[in-house]
């Protein structure tokens, strides 16, 4: 797997250390801790979250879906500041490795808790409790979310939680994007690089 940090832009995140978890010490002969991204973490000690947009990127099993989770799960996100309801995106799951258990993130003393996990694979569940829950239907303009394709679903999610000056999570945000979508997103990014955000981003492909 292959880091490219991004230029310019907002510090709130700023490193991740290796911290174990003295009441539950990892075997660090299994998984996730064997996984070539976490090796080098634990090699490393942990590693400094760069400014502006960083793209983990790797092929299958590299590790990059296991980082991208427990950098979420380490950072203290709150959602968007204005709105109601679940708006920091997909927590933790039962599926999840104990990565989150033996890191701990470094946030800058002014660093902002809003922020946002888009997380591929748990996007279809997460719209389903947004949407069976009434209080949280002004957040999001009275639509349902699941009545949607599951693209323009996405497209929703970015147009709506993505505005906020915060931290934001992306785990191969392009696999419900269409090609135009993916572009849109590529300058959303941009914008919120530049207006202060920090942003990690996941995607397939080989490292290089």
């Amino acid at each position: 797997m292959s880091t490219l940090g991004g230029v310019s832009g907002g510090r709130h995140f700023e490193r991740v250390d290796w911290h174990p978890n003295r009441v539950r010490p990892p075997d660090l002969s299994a998984w996730p801790f064997t996984v070539p991204a976490v090796a080098q973490i634990i090699a490393d000690g942990g590693f400094d979250v760069p400014p502006g947009v960083t793209f983990l990127v790797g092929e299958n099993g590299s590790g990059k879906s296991t980082l991208i989770e427990a950098l979420a799960a380490s950072y203290p996100r709150q959602g968007h500041w204005a709105s109601q309801g679940d708006t920091a995106g997909p927590g933790e799951s039962d599926e999840d490795s104990g990565l989150r258990w033996h890191i701990r993130a470094r946030r800058a003393r002014m660093g902002s808790p809003a922020g946002f996990f888009l997380r591929a694979e748990a996007m279809h569940a997460w719209f389903a409790g947004v949407d069976a829950d009434a209080t949280q239907a002004r957040a999001w303009g009275g639509g349902q979310l699941n009545a949607r394709s599951h693209g323009e679903s996405f497209l929703e999610v970015l147009r709506r939680r993505f505005t906020d000056i915060g931290v934001y999570f992306l785990d191969e945000p392009e696999a419900a994007l269409s090609f135009c979508s993916c572009l849109g997103l590529v300058a959303l990014l941009d914008t919120m690089r530049r207006e202060g955000s920090q942003v990690v981003v996941s995607l397939p492909g080989p490292a290089r």
